[in-house]
């Protein structure tokens, strides 16, 4: 099978060759709160703070590159990455306190951002997104088994979950939420964006704490530490449950995010006294992007896959000509502009997010999917960066117009994992 259209096979060598050179500019040395070298996302806007899912999906495609590079050059690339790769784990680490919080995001140099200081109630704030125990997977399992980097920080990223267990997880549906909306990654999605604080049982989080149990319960058998990991895999299951019961649609074959942001039952009430509600939620029916993840994760089973998938072939909701709209075009919300703080996630194409549903679409063998979603964000990118000479961080999805933050690298270079899928399928095919 070949590219569908001339151009995209061109861009696919233009962006193998310009991004395998730029992604050094992403590195950066240890500079005062960061006792180790580590990632940024690129651009000046993002130029010297620690990020954190970031820096996981930036290296994720850091490694990539790295394979793609010729034979004679991937040894030394590897351990010139290696310290910069490890060193995002261990800054955040480093950071860890007691009762297990970590922030979101790191300084080197303060900049002196009230909002970037640790709050005082830790357990009324978010802190680190659900994927360090993801990023620090990724590397022992391409580096054949070797956690033992790992070994002296490992109760530190135990006690990371174990709060997110015991203070950000609520105990009625077993779902995790957020507890305001600030830092949830998808910076205004709706579903939590200005909503009352600890409401929201975002199906983003919940995935991305499915597979961050999972792979923490690797670590812990890597460190032979097997009892802490059948209780993340205990976790886990119950996690997967708890999505499955609440945050699946069977109405509209989609996984939402649900709102927990109901009055308690008094059972000594007389108001309503006669049937009160025996639902302890209420499922958010707002056409997020992120409800693909339940692919991305795993948590989907085969045939709500095959529904999910159906979702994404929709003009008028997700399917754009350069990816996925990170809102669907008929929610009253949806919005297309240039922003930061927040940044805007109410309809642009992102990298990140074409990307995360390619390979929920990938997991589940939904190769016509796959292919589609490959093929439009190489055109995206591969555009972007023969008209201007950098990538951007997110795009109009009917244009392809780039919209804000030029020379934005991050987990845009996440394309080249796409391309090298498409590559290999290829190859098979013939």
């Amino acid at each position: 099978m070949e590219w569908k259209r001339e151009s995209t096979a061109r861009y696919a060598e233009i962006l193998k060759s310009g991004l395998g050179r730029d992604y050094i500019k992403m590195f950066r040395e240890a500079e005062g709160t960061l006792k180790y070298p580590y990632l940024v996302p690129g651009s000046r806007q993002y130029a010297a703070c620690l990020w954190d899912w970031d820096s996981w999906l930036t290296d994720m495609a850091i490694r990539q590159i790295m394979r793609n590079l010729p034979e004679e050059k991937r040894d030394a690339a590897r351990t010139q990455a290696l310290p910069y790769e490890r060193g995002c784990i261990l800054n955040y680490l480093d950071h860890c306190d007691e009762s297990g919080w970590i922030p979101f995001i790191i300084e080197g140099v303060p900049s002196g951002m009230k909002i970037l200081d640790k709050p005082e109630n830790i357990y009324r704030e978010n802190m680190h997104k659900p994927c360090l125990a993801q990023h620090a997977a990724l590397l022992v399992r391409e580096d054949g088994g070797d956690a033992g980097w790992l070994l002296p920080q490992f109760e530190k990223l135990t006690r990371f979950l174990d709060n997110y267990y015991s203070h950000h997880r609520d105990a009625e549906t077993g779902l995790y939420y957020w507890q305001t909306d600030l830092a949830i990654g998808v910076d205004n999605d709706p579903c939590t964006f200005f909503r009352p604080a600890g409401s929201s049982a975002s199906i983003y989080l919940n995935c991305m704490m499915f597979r961050e149990l999972q792979d923490a319960a690797y670590l812990a058998g890597r460190l032979g530490e097997e009892g802490i990991g059948r209780i993340f895999l205990e976790r886990a299951e119950e996690l997967k449950t708890a999505v499955q019961k609440y945050c699946w649609d069977e109405r509209d074959g989609f996984f939402y995010s649900v709102d927990l942001n109901l009055r308690p039952v008094n059972p000594g009430a007389e108001l309503h006294c006669g049937m009160p509600r025996h639902w302890p939620c209420l499922i958010q029916r707002i056409d997020v992007w992120s409800g693909f993840l339940a692919m991305w994760s795993g948590i989907a089973t085969d045939d709500q896959a095959e529904r999910v998938c159906s979702r994404y072939w929709e003009e008028d909701t997700f399917c754009a000509p350069y990816g996925i709209r990170t809102l669907s075009r008929l929610e009253k919300m949806y919005c297309v502009k240039a922003s930061n703080n927040p940044s805007d996630w109410l309809g642009p194409v992102w990298g990140v997010s074409n990307y995360m549903t390619f390979a929920g679409m990938a997991r589940y063998g939904k190769v016509r999917e796959a292919l589609d979603m490959a093929e439009k964000t190489v055109q995206l990118f591969g555009r972007d960066l023969e008209k201007t000479g950098v990538l951007h961080e997110y795009y109009e999805p009917e244009t392809g117009e780039p919209v804000i933050n030029p020379g934005f690298q991050n987990w845009n270079y996440l394309v080249l994992n796409m391309i090298e899928w498409k590559e290999g399928f290829d190859h098979v095919q013939k």
